[in-house]
């Protein structure tokens, strides 16, 4: 029902569009020459040949010829033609008419085939990228889970307590490396589909950030890491399940692409708007920056460091390349900006900015 209506419309546009353009042409017959007339319906044609179906694109063509024959070529208001110039001219119009609505079409549907072709190259180009990272991101903890397992279950060997310790921290960090990648795929699935809803609520940033490095306790333990946030930092209207993916990502691949004892510093606090002091509103910006004293990024590699599957061309670490480009939707969920810069001793510096509400947390303690 669907198809056919949007073809019943497009027969209307068809003939609504030669009609319109014949009764205003009626208006000014007896000042312009009809050659003009031919014009602008072959135009007309043109415009039409681009937006609609074939047949209706036909329609149209067949209708010009004759409203040109019908209404400006005389005699007026008969299809009788009294010299052999105005005949030919009407057949040629009519047989370029149907070759221009026809080879508009064409180009149009070839248009189309390429952006088809070159959406699946892009698609295929993605899938396989995605297949090759996948294969070596989840494979190295399933084996390391399958191997620890295996140890385990072998009942004529004797192992000690330390070792089993041992075991069982392995499997441990495995599982969380498997669940951090299945969360990224999980992500981006969400934002590729626009399914990305943010539940904005008063968040505790020096909260959430102390939260997420307790997570990556083992990741952190071969760095230096200081976090510095203000005393009196108010409370923020956030998705605080977004920010927490956020930073951790963002943590977390600092911990990769540095080298051990390198220094990661979180920085939160928040910003006033120079024009504050005509509307008191209470309009701030949360900034939060993380930034380290590893390699940082090449210059011509920063602009693509949130594409999607991008990775460190020199890195030697692994990756899907879908962390930053993560971080960058979440944070654009929540009309918010990321920057990526490198520091004068040339580190990695990401920082975020969230034009949001706040909240002084005495306000808070109060109530």
């Amino acid at each position: 029902m669907t198809i056919l209506k949007t073809q019943s419309n497009s027969y209307v546009i068809s003939i609504l569009s030669v009609v319109t353009i014949s009764l205003l042409g009626l208006l000014v017959r007896d000042v312009i020459d009809y050659k003009i007339f031919g014009y602008l319906l072959l135009f007309l044609v043109s415009i039409l040949a681009i937006f609609l179906d074939i047949k209706p694109v036909l329609l149209s063509a067949v209708l010009s010829a004759l409203a040109l024959d019908f209404l400006f070529i005389k005699p007026y208001y008969t299809l009788h033609i009294d010299n052999a110039q105005d005949a030919l001219l009407l057949l040629l119009f009519f047989i370029i008419t149907l070759i221009n609505a026809v080879l508009t079409f064409k180009i149009k549907r070839m248009q189309k085939a390429i952006h088809i072709k070159e959406a699946r190259a892009n698609t295929m180009k993605l899938y396989n990228t995605l297949l090759d990272s996948l294969s070596h991101e989840l494979r190295t903890p399933i084996a390391a889970i399958i191997g620890s397992i295996d140890t385990l279950q072998q009942n004529n060997v004797t192992l000690s307590a330390e070792i089993k310790t041992n075991l069982f921290n392995e499997i441990a960090n495995a599982s969380m490396k498997l669940n951090y990648q299945v969360e990224n795929l999980l992500n981006m699935s969400r934002l590729e589909s626009g399914y990305i809803q943010p539940k904005i609520d008063w968040c505790d940033v020096k909260e959430l950030i102390y939260n997420v490095c307790n997570r990556l306790t083992d990741e952190l333990k071969q760095h230096k890491l200081e976090i510095e946030t203000e005393d009196n930092l108010p409370l923020f209207k956030l998705d605080y399940g977004l920010m927490e993916q956020i930073l951790y990502n963002l943590i977390y691949n600092a911990t990769q692409y540095t080298p051990k004892g390198a220094k990661i510093r979180i920085e939160a606090k928040y910003e006033v708007d120079a024009d504050y002091e005509v509307h008191i509103d209470l309009i701030k910006k949360c900034v939060i920056t993380i930034s380290d004293d590893g390699y940082g990024f090449p210059k011509d590699e920063i602009n693509k460091a949130f594409d999607k599957f991008y990775r460190l061309q020199n890195s030697k670490t692994g990756g899907t390349g879908l962390g930053l480009s993560i971080v960058k939707g979440f944070v654009e969920a929540q009309h918010g900006t990321i920057k990526l810069t490198n520091s004068d001793d040339g580190g990695a510096v990401f920082e975020m900015t969230f034009a949001v509400d706040c909240l002084a947390t005495n306000t808070v303690q109060n109530e």
